[in-house]
């Protein structure tokens, strides 16, 4: 899941935090063009928050250009608009996908794409 939690205490509501949560994963590189969030229904429960607003943040994020809705294959990181970085980005998405379907850990993925990296 997610490294996105929502605050009831705080002065925020919960849509512009998790607005600015899913901005700042993007920004940051820790969710990358491809990537596949979870649905509004899934994320609502996990967060603790309605799904409408989930779908509203989703909505207005796309709106921003950042995520992309494919029908009913999901809500997506958008891409950059750096077509090499997109595709890089959309190969280590589906790389990891691929590897997770196997069973490996995050820790076996990491030393994987380390590996990978010191042999090229």
């Amino acid at each position: 899941m997610l490294d996105i939690v929502i605050d009831p205490d705080s002065a925020l509501p919960p849509f512009e935090q998790l607005r600015r949560r899913i901005v700042e994963l993007v920004r940051r590189d820790e969710l990358i063009a491809g990537t596949k969030l979870p649905t509004v229904r899934g994320m609502a429960e996990a967060l603790g928050i309605a799904p409408n607003t989930v779908a509203k943040t989703y909505r207005e994020l796309e709106k921003l250009g950042l995520l992309e809705t494919r029908g009913r294959a999901g809500t997506f990181v958008a891409d950059t608009g750096d077509p090499a970085r997109t595709l890089a980005q959309h190969a280590t998405s589906e790389y990891v996908a691929s590897v997770r379907a196997l069973g490996t850990t995050d820790d076996e993925i990491i030393e994987f794409v380390v590996a990978a990296l010191r042999a090229h």
